[in-house]
């Protein structure tokens, strides 16, 4: 009688937790996988010569200020879209490449960089989502962005995710779900979504296209439980008179990424959309996340923290 009860306390706690996973995951593609197999993902070299900055760019990143803008969101979870906004915010700082964190001082090692705090905000039913990544990028062009991070908030937990740029890539995750847990990885370096963005603003002629091996942004890989690691991708400039586009199509994640930006200095990024499958198991869907910008300011957000400077959310449209 005893065996009979554990066994079917055992049976329902492990239904109780299946049930609890899949109200807050999308579970289509939900394995998570440790191993490092990045057979399509070559070594490249660490560093190129560094590119000359124009004066142009110089006035613009160092003028003191951080580079605003606000964007509405239709972003697809759970195969519906919901509504929310984005914010990225761009600057450049002074990067210590042996911590790999912001240097308080000036000193010889530091580089400099073109920071990338890019945060999104939704709601899914009665729960929030809040997301935030940083990519730090040498505004020098030489190499692949030196650390990029991801963080995300949501009811059922959060999570907190870090990418390196040592010898290798050096990946750590850390995940309240016990299929994820804590992680940690290398990967052999290969280009890294998260970082064209920075790219874009900094020289979008030199964008890579054609067949190319790409390591998707931290948030994809978390929201929709894909193994990290290179996937074969299609990349496509398409330059205009005003605006160009930039598309990375991955066959193998039925997924692709267009990032649409001003031709022209200072590039700015006017929008994208994000196509993948959402949704549960075999009802899974192709679904479009859009975000269309809205306004964008240039100003030290940094040093205006009182409430007089609420009002210089309005500028946002936030």
């Amino acid at each position: 009688m005893i065996k009979v009860l554990k066994i079917t306390f055992l049976v329902i706690a492990v239904a109780g937790i299946a049930t609890i996973l899949e109200s807050c995951v999308d579970t289509t593609n939900a394995s998570v996988k440790t191993s490092n197999d990045n057979s399509v993902s070559p070594v490249v070299n660490t560093k190129k010569p560094k590119k000359k900055l124009s004066q142009e760019f110089k006035s613009y990143w160092y003028s003191g200020n951080a580079e605003i803008t606000s964007y509405t969101l239709e972003q697809a979870r759970y195969g519906e879209l919901r509504d929310g906004s984005a914010v990225l915010i761009y600057v450049t700082e002074p990067f210590l490449t042996q911590k790999q964190v912001k240097a308080d001082r000036s000193n010889s090692d530091n580089v400099s960089v073109l920071k990338l705090n890019a945060t999104k905000n939704f709601l899914t039913g009665i729960y929030p989502y809040s997301v935030m990544s940083s990519t730090f990028y040498p505004v020098y062009d030489n190499q692949h962005a030196i650390k990029t991070s991801l963080s995300m908030q949501e009811w059922c937990g959060h999570v907190y995710a870090q990418l390196n740029n040592r010898d290798q890539f050096e990946y750590t995750s850390h995940s309240y779900f016990e299929s994820e847990a804590d992680q940690d990885l290398t990967l052999d370096k290969s280009l890294l979504e998260n970082e064209i963005w920075n790219r874009i603003r900094i020289n979008p002629s030199d964008l890579p296209q054609g067949a190319v091996s790409v390591i998707p942004s931290l948030e994809y890989s978390r929201l929709r439980h894909t193994e990290l690691k290179a996937y074969n991708a299609k990349a496509e400039l398409q330059t205009g008179e005003n605006l160009s586009i930039y598309t990375l199509t991955y066959p193998d994640l039925e997924r692709s990424l267009a990032i649409t930006f001003t031709s022209k200095f200072p590039h700015t990024i006017e929008g994208w959309t994000e196509t993948f499958k959402s949704g549960y198991g075999a009802n899974a869907k192709q679904m479009t996340t859009k975000a269309t910008k809205l306004k964008s300011i240039n100003t030290a957000y940094w040093g205006q923290n009182s409430n007089s400077d609420l009002v210089l959310r309005d500028s946002l449209g936030l």
